[in-house]
């Protein structure tokens, strides 16, 4: 199988790492120091699970790509767009694109430019940063990926991704409804990603103010809202859940979000709070506490993008 990575961040240079560890043809789209250090150096992966090295090919061309059977797709959710339009000259009928990005509507935009026959969904679960260009610090979480065709539909295509993710030797679940999972991924990741961001606070601190935590489940009340007008089934107890699972990490972790916006980068705030802000006008629900920390982080969000 022929598998093309685009980025090598905590994402894509750890599941990438971990498929070219295994044996397969693996080529990683990567641009500037990241594609001088793993030209030089290979992609170093640093785990609690084990460290390695692998040295796949890499490019920062999208027309070196040849026949890929996969295309996973390991960057940021406000890169879709421009990725999706340079796929469109290198994918075959049978080219497959998985993204894993954090957000709700990156496969519909993906089909929005791509053809959808060639489009999977999905979202991954994992802890990880860019240590270095090339160096990728998996420090917590057990990695998985979730995915599956648009509809769920059980395919002889998905029962090849999942094998090779199997010989890649991390875990890997076939959704039986792959909607409303990145539903749930995104209710974690927005419940406490900009709130992280207005405190920059770290998870403990945050879940153990009560104030704070009031706010996380108006966040999150807000997501499923929306959600629940858009057809998508979450429910209260999947705020819990997602409670719980912040509770889960360990007190000093931090969202990617969260650490772009402390950076001073461009962060996923369109594609988290912004996004439920922009569905809650247009299907007339009310969404006050994320409106409040999306317009709160907005114009350090603009600084960052170089409008203001």
């Amino acid at each position: 199988m022929n598998i093309v990575v685009v980025g090598a961040g905590g994402v894509g240079g750890f599941f990438g790492g971990k498929l070219a560890k295994a044996g397969f043809n693996v080529t990683f789209v990567v641009r500037g120091k990241t594609l001088e250090a793993i030209k030089n150096n290979g992609l170093q992966i640093k785990s609690f699970h084990g460290d390695f090295v692998v040295h796949p090919d890499v490019t920062d061309d999208f027309k070196d790509l040849k026949n890929p059977d996969l295309i996973i797709l390991g960057v940021k959710s406000w890169q879709i767009e421009p990725i999706a339009k340079e796929l469109k000259a290198v994918i075959t009928k049978d080219t497959m694109v998985l993204p894993l990005q954090n957000g709700a509507d990156n496969t519909d935009r993906l089909r929005n430019i791509l053809p959808h026959e060639n489009v999977l969904a999905g979202l991954c679960k994992i802890v990880s940063k860019i240590e270095a260009p090339g160096v990728i610090n998996h420090f917590a979480f057990e990695p998985e990926i979730v995915f599956g065709e648009y509809n769920s539909e059980l395919t002889s295509r998905i029962n090849k991704v999942k094998a090779a993710f199997d010989k890649a030797e991390f875990k890997s679940t076939v959704s039986e409804n792959i909607q409303l999972d990145i539903w749930k991924k995104f209710l974690f990741i927005t419940t406490i990603s900009g709130i992280g961001a207005i405190t920059r606070a770290v998870y403990g601190d945050i879940r153990e103010d009560d104030d704070l935590r009031q706010i996380m489940y108006q966040t999150a009340n807000e997501i499923v809202a929306v959600a629940n007008a858009k057809g998508i089934g979450l429910t209260n107890n999947d705020i819990e859940n997602t409670l719980k699972i912040i509770d889960g990490f360990h007190h000093d972790t931090t969202a990617s979000m969260q650490r772009d916006v402390l950076t001073g980068r461009p962060s996923e705030l369109e594609n988290f709070n912004g996004y439920i802000v922009k569905q809650g006008k247009e299907l007339h629900v009310l969404t006050p506490a994320n409106s409040f920390i999306y317009h709160c982080l907005l114009p350090q969000e603009r600084k960052a993008r170089g409008l203001s």
